[in-house]
């Protein structure tokens, strides 16, 4: 009976012109959207070296190479849509811009919210440690002791890290970086903990005073993705066959090696 019901109201649906249509037919995709557009809009927040200002306040930077990248591919103009962390994600909700380039960690709780990409990069926790207070040490077991002491930045993941793989260190912590650091400058700390490229930047630019103990490896591994809104599958696609073609050709590795692994690009923003 409630077949038969349902089957009627059907007929009577198409008979009176009324077809059934999905939000995926009826909206053009983002991708579709940006080249009808002609410009990728890129939401993103500041953080040496991924993307910051130069002299000329132009932005630069890791993500910034890799923003204009996707958007050359795709043969549209680029617009870079600053936007503070803390609500990167709701930002991108509402369309305030088509896609987050912006060192983002591909998490199960964010997951939730937008769809990630395959990973373009990886980030990570790693050390730099004084030479004179802890000379020669080379892994994470050389700093598991209750003598060492580790500096870290109040809040940042960097402490939970420590705590968790070294969990007989002393971990001291600082308001800022540049206050952890200095405490291992001034010896009064073995080592700082810290997100990629911090630490093998600092060991760059004090390479008479510190050293990084892990030779520039990092202890632990975060996937980096592009965020999309939830349900773009086109857009998902092509940056996901984009992540393989940069990989692919080698030009994501020269990327990162410019700039998290030399401070050659330093002149342009001071």
């Amino acid at each position: 009976m409630y077949r038969i019901t349902a089957m009627l109201i059907l007929c009577l649906c198409l008979g009176a012109g009324f077809m059934p249509q999905t939000s995926s037919a009826a909206e053009k995709s983002v991708l579709e959207q940006v080249m009808e557009r002609g410009v990728l809009r890129v939401g993103f927040d500041t953080f040496v070296p991924w993307a910051m200002k130069d002299k000329n306040g132009d932005y630069i930077g890791f993500e910034i190479d890799v923003a204009r990248r996707v958007a050359a591919d795709m043969g549209v103009e680029i617009e870079f849509v600053p936007t503070k962390w803390s609500g990167i994600i709701p930002a991108l909700l509402t369309g305030k811009f088509d896609i987050i380039i912006g060192g983002m960690g591909i998490q199960p709780s964010r997951n939730l919210k937008v769809n990630f990409s395959s990973p373009y990069e990886f980030s990570g926790m790693s050390l730099v440690a004084s030479s004179a207070a802890a000379p020669n040490l080379s892994s994470l077991d050389d700093f598991n002791k209750p003598e060492i002491i580790l500096s870290a930045k109040t809040g940042a993941t960097s402490v939970a890290a420590a705590k968790k793989h070294m969990p007989k260190a002393t971990v001291r912590m600082f308001d800022d970086e540049a206050q952890a650091l200095q405490e291992v400058l001034n010896g009064r700390a073995h080592a700082m903990v810290a997100s990629a490229p911090f630490p093998e930047q600092q060991a760059i630019r004090n390479k008479d005073t510190l050293y990084l103990p892990l030779q520039g490896d990092t202890f632990t591994k975060e996937p980096i993705g592009f965020a999309v809104r939830k349900g773009d599958h086109d857009f998902l696609n092509f940056l996901n066959n984009w992540v393989l073609v940069a990989e692919t050709e080698g030009w994501l590795a020269e990327r990162y090696a410019y700039w998290f692994t030399t401070m050659d690009w330093e002149a342009q923003i001071k």
